[in-house]
């Protein structure tokens, strides 16, 4: 196990019309605040209403900034920051999924930098202050109302790159706004969670039984309860269990003291931006695909995530074996949630996997992953896997 410091200063709100605390709690930090939200799904349910009715009876003066995409976009993040200086803006709230909120931690982070925001996703410039920002949280699937990393996509080149910014200072988490969510959103935001949690356990870390465990209970969890919210996106019961066990998967806690892998998210980077196809679609094609090239770098432990969170039975006199079920009943529970499970299913041509796959590696200058360290020619056969 490695050293490690752990701090979140997120405060969560979790609960059943715990939307209706968010103007007492956007008034602790100012009385300007943007709001920043999707399309029109937050007017259509109501929730926008009540939003604006609770941060009006705590004179919280609203200006707005509608319209994120999935994968959000450099261009509305400028727009975002030019909004907040222009009108002296003292807070941002994020009304939304994972690609809102990204986009508001990306505004407030550029707000407090004298030079362009696209700087900390394309030179590396660390964040040292931001606009405070709160979440309403309305599709679990990212983590990002607990956390500090966001992804934004520039409109130009459709480079998808990631950066550190501030924790959100509060994100309410009530279960009852996701009851109207289409099928696919639950799916994907399902898919996402769990690859969080598979990117943290296939490690070359040893001694780290406790979030091995942990890491076990949540995947676990999600693997029971995700078809059945899947089906039923209305049962609070079952998808406050998903919406807490998402942001617990990227809240950094699972991750101490452990290295951890990321080379399935940054080739799905890669294929959303060039592409744009939903994350958890993406991923869901690309992890197994991931897991067959690299299984037999550790097969023990390939064949304790098959027999731990999918109850494989396991064959001590064949741990490969045991391995491959767990990759199959991987893409069976994808297919209980009607993922795609191949770049056809995504109608992505043969012919780009070499593009990819450069331009993941940054034509070979840098490698990706941490469990098996990926080359080019890796990533290649890993796209062609996935065919």
């Amino acid at each position: 196990m490695e050293n490690f410091v752990y701090q979140n200063p997120t405060k969560i709100i979790f609960g059943r019309k715990t939307q209706n605390q968010v103007g007492a709690e956007t008034a602790l930090y100012g009385k300007k605040v943007l709001l920043h939200y999707g399309g029109s799904s937050i007017k259509k349910s109501g929730l926008y209403d009540e939003v604006v009715k609770s941060l009006k009876e705590n004179n919280i003066e609203i200006y707005e900034l509608g319209g994120v995409v999935p994968n959000p976009r450099l261009s509305m993040v400028r727009e975002g920051i030019k909004l907040c200086l222009d009108n002296d803006i003292d807070f941002i709230l994020a009304v939304g999924g994972g690609s809102v909120i990204d986009s508001a931690k990306a505004i407030s982070g550029g707000v407090k930098y004298d030079g362009d925001v696209w700087d900390f996703f394309a030179k590396g410039v660390v964040c040292q202050d931001g606009l405070p920002y709160g979440t309403i949280l309305t599709l679990p699937a990212t983590g990002t109302e607990m956390n500090f990393r966001c992804v934004i996509t520039k409109d130009d080149t459709l480079e998808k790159r990631g950066a550190s910014f501030l924790n959100p200072s509060f994100s309410i988490l009530n279960a009852e706004l996701c009851a109207t969510l289409p099928k696919h959103q639950v799916a994907n935001g399902v898919v996402d969670m769990l690859a969080h949690l598979m990117e943290r356990y296939f490690t070359n870390t040893t001694n780290i039984d406790v979030t091995d465990r942990q890491i076990e209970a949540l995947m676990k969890t999600i693997v029971e309860l995700g078809p059945e919210v899947y089906q039923d996106p209305t049962n609070y019961d079952v998808y406050a269990q998903i919406m807490w066990a998402g942001t617990v998967a990227h809240n950094y806690s699972l991750c101490v003291g452990r290295e951890t892998d990321w080379a399935t998210h940054q080739i799905e980077h890669e294929l959303s931006g060039m592409y744009d196809v939903a994350h958890g679609a993406g991923l869901a094609v690309l992890f197994p695909a991931w897991m067959k090239y690299v299984y037999k770098h550790d097969v023990r432990r390939f064949a304790q995530f098959a027999t731990r969170v999918f109850n494989v039975e396991n064959d001590f006199f064949n741990q490969e074996k045991t391995a491959y079920q767990g990759i199959l009943a991987l893409e069976k529970f994808y297919k209980s949630l009607d993922m795609p499970l191949t770049l056809r299913d995504l109608d992505i041509p043969e012919s780009s996997i070499d593009e990819l796959a450069s331009n993941t590696t940054r034509n070979d200058k840098i490698t990706q992953g941490n469990f098996v360290k990926l080359q080019t020619k890796d990533i290649k056969e890993i796209l062609l896997l996935a065919r």
